[in-house]
């Protein structure tokens, strides 16, 4: 399977100066050719992208940059000729995007945010080194997998340079120790598993969530307000928004890590990891959890990492030969007892699960990874043991159309009463 590889790169003054210099062509170009787009939609005339598909239309357009914005600008011709072609390509893909309603329609690139470009040709891997197009050996920060890839992308980062492309990797053979589990995600706490594990990383204990963006909010606010203060583009500016850059960096690694390592430690432990449908945007609708949820930084949404755990797993779960079971999004699993089937409403305020027919106490988010495990033998048991798809790996989604009381879930409970038994939680029984 196609895995990313993305790594840091230790670049000297020369290369830095060459890598400069094709981020600003790349963001040149990009620039000029939403200046024609946008022209003409102003002018209610037809896009550059209205009669062909994919690269059509990013050729016709690198054929108009040639003919007349080289020539006037020789720069041009210092760089490869990949980094103008491949902006022109995804300024297609944006406005693709804006056309069919998934995004807004495409702005104007600025210097320093997000700059990269695009290389093809003959690239070579050698240990912690890398060669491509114009630029020569380049020396990484870790050992790159071998292999010989076609393309990559340099981009800078609050002041780091790095590099990425893709290679063939092949599927891990991993011995399962576990055989299916529940993970709930949730603010509190980074995720909860049915068998009782609560994962926290880098957190005061196994009961707060990491939350590194409000572990580092005070610094944060000094280091903007040291920005504010300073004079537009005086030097001690440029390094005041490079300071601050840098804790943004640090706080969206951290996050990223906490995700990696838990995604990986499931997909490797159990043969079925099931999860939720979250939908992240219905939840910032509730104003008792957007705070929690997403925090705006540099006019964008940070969240918890939602999407970033369902999107690990699914590809991890490929890897190591695991299987991702997607829950139906109206599945009430923080609703149910775990034991009984009971229904009840309960509020965000309490994290203890306390059913009113059996009288069992439970955690609010194991009672509802175990839930998960009991929607998924009932389901699939009542669709047959292929019901939910290959267990060698791979991402399943199943409706919940099961009723809560039938007997296969019934069975289940059974099975989550003898697992509620192993991992020694409080059951109080009235």
């Amino acid at each position: 399977m196609l895995l990313g590889f993305k790594t840091q790169l230790a670049l000297n003054n020369k290369q830095r100066t060459l890598a400069a210099r094709h981020a600003g062509v790349a963001r040149h170009a990009y620039n000029w050719g939403l200046a024609i787009c946008k022209q003409a939609v102003e002018a209610k005339q037809k896009l550059p992208t209205a009669k062909v598909l994919r690269t059509a239309a990013a050729n016709d357009l690198h054929k108009r940059l040639v003919a007349e914005v080289k020539k006037a600008n020789p720069w041009y011709y210092e760089v490869s000729k990949c980094a103008p072609q491949q902006a022109l390509r995804n300024l297609e893909q944006a406005l693709k995007r804006w056309r069919s309603g998934q995004g807004r329609f495409p702005r104007f690139k600025r210097k320093g945010v997000r700059d990269s470009f695009y290389l093809e040709g003959s690239i070579r891997i050698s240990g912690n080194r890398i060669k491509v197009p114009i630029l020569g050996w380049l020396r990484c920060a870790e050992i790159l997998p071998t292999a010989t890839p076609k393309n990559v992308v340099i981009s800078l980062r609050a002041g780091r340079w790095y590099i990425s492309f893709k290679y063939e990797a092949p599927l891990l053979q991993v011995e399962k120790t576990g055989d299916v589990v529940g993970v709930d995600l949730g603010v509190n706490r980074l995720a909860t598993c049915s068998s009782g594990e609560m994962f926290a990383l880098r957190a005061a204990s196994a009961n707060d969530n990491p939350k590194p963006y409000r572990k580092a909010q005070k610094r944060l606010v000094r280091l903007q307000r040291r920005v504010s203060r300073k004079q537009k583009g005086s030097a001690n500016r440029k390094k005041a928004v490079m300071q601050l850059a840098r804790a943004h960096r640090r706080v969206a690694d951290i996050r990223l890590d906490n995700l990696h390592k838990l995604t990986s430690y499931l997909a490797k432990k159990y043969r079925v990891v099931v999860i939720e449908d979250l939908q992240v945007q219905n939840l910032l609708k509730n104003y008792r959890l957007a705070g929690s949820l997403a925090v705006r930084v540099s006019g964008t949404e940070s969240f918890c990492g939602f999407y970033e755990f369902r999107r690990q797993l699914e590809y991890k779960a490929q890897l190591y030969g695991c299987q991702l079971v997607v829950a139906d999004k109206f599945y009430p699993s923080s609703q149910l007892c775990s034991r009984c089937g009971h229904r009840q409403k309960i509020p965000l305020r309490q994290r203890v699960f306390r059913c009113e027919r059996c009288g069992l106490e439970l955690d609010r988010d194991l009672n509802a990874a175990l839930n998960l495990v009991q929607w998924y033998l009932a389901t699939c048991s009542s669709r047959g043991s292929d019901a939910c798809g290959d267990p060698s790996g791979g991402v399943v989604g199943v409706n919940s159309a099961t009723s809560h009381g039938s007997q296969k879930q019934e069975e289940s409970r059974d099975a989550t009463n003898t697992a509620l038994s192993q991992i020694g939680v409080f059951v109080s029984v009235s």
